[in-house]
Formats: C-alpha cells, structure tokens, sequence
C-alpha cells in the first residue's frame, strides 16, 4: 500500500446537543485542521451510533492524521478507544491526542501503552465525576429541591375539571395541553 500525502482529520464531540462544540473545533483549526475537514458529532460517548465517526473512518487513508483534543472525545471507553485506534493503525492513519501532549503519536508499542493508561485514568474521572454528580442530586433531593421543569399546569385545576364531568378531550382543550398529560395527572392523583 503506497503512503498517500498525509492529510490532517480532526475529530470533536459532545455528548448533549445543548453542548457547544466550538472549542474543540476552535482547538483543532490551532493545531492546524482545516475546517473542512474537522468532522464532529452530538453523542454520548455511550452511544454505538455515531455518524460522524463512522463518516471519518471513511475518508482517512493511509498516511492521514486523526486529531482528537482529548482521549474521551474519541471513545465510549478505554477499550472502545484501543479497538478504535488499532482500526486507524490498520488503516496506516496515525491519532493524536492534543491535551495529551506527552503523547507524540499512537504509532509504536510505548504509545499504546501510554494510550491505554491514560485512557484508564480518563475514564475512571469520568466515572468518579457521575458518581459525585450523583451524590449530589440525590443530596439535593432529600433536601427537598425538585429536578425538572416547572409545572405549567395547575393539577388541582384538571382534578378539579374532571370532578366537574369534564372529559379528558376537554380538559386538554380547555388548559392547552396534551389529553396524555391530563391521563398523568389524573393517574398519579388516584395512585
């Protein structure tokens, strides 16, 4: 297989769509991506449908970079993270880590390593960090602060209605909101 010129990919992701990609894209361009080639996606790490990976996976080719700004933007975990470099340096396509300075490129056996440790450390911060967010909101929750949005519908009004003979057509007419959402109410009034 000949070298081709190598061409510089970059990868971002975020794991909500509420999530702004710009500064690992803003980072990227630094390194020296072109823009048309930085190739991004909305996802949790967790899911397995990632259509802008898959679409990167396409376009590299032999002597191309992947450049990532972090280890846990480019795998759900550390061993999807390895099985996803092992597919790159089959492809002869290198992946760098650009806050992972101390690592030069994936190429030999000592990045591997370094890779998969750091990518053990990574996930386990990423781990301890939902662990502690969790603490958290079960803290918050016991200390009586309510999750969620605000109700826009008085539930006492629908109860109300529904004493009254209305139906739920009616009800959901009458205050503007969905029959679904007056069966809920009604549901979690009788349990």
């Amino acid at each position: 297989m000949a070298t081709s010129i190598g061409r510089k990919f970059g990868y971002a992701r975020v794991s909500t769509s509420k999530q702004s990609l710009d500064i690992q894209i803003k980072a990227l361009k630094e390194y020296g991506v072109d823009e048309s080639r930085i190739i991004t996606d909305k996802a949790s790490g967790k899911d397995t449908e990632r259509n802008g990976l898959d679409e990167l996976k396409i376009k590299v080719e032999n002597g191309d970079e992947v450049i990532v700004t972090k280890f846990d933007r480019l795998g759900r975990d550390t061993a999807d993270m390895l099985t996803l470099i092992k597919e790159f340096k089959a492809k002869g396509v290198k992946v760098r880590f650009i806050q992972e300075a101390t690592l030069d490129d994936t190429g030999g056996i000592a990045s591997e390593m370094i890779v998969a440790i750091l990518a053990a450390i990574a996930q386990a911060e990423r781990q301890r960090i939902l662990e502690r967010t969790n603490e958290g909101r079960i803290e918050a929750k016991a200390a009586g602060v309510k999750f969620g949005r605000k109700r826009s519908v008085d539930r006492q009004t629908v109860i109300d209605m529904k004493n009254n003979r209305y139906g739920a057509t009616a009800i959901a007419k009458e205050l503007g909101i969905t029959r679904s959402a007056v069966y809920k109410i009604l549901e979690a009034e009788s349990s």
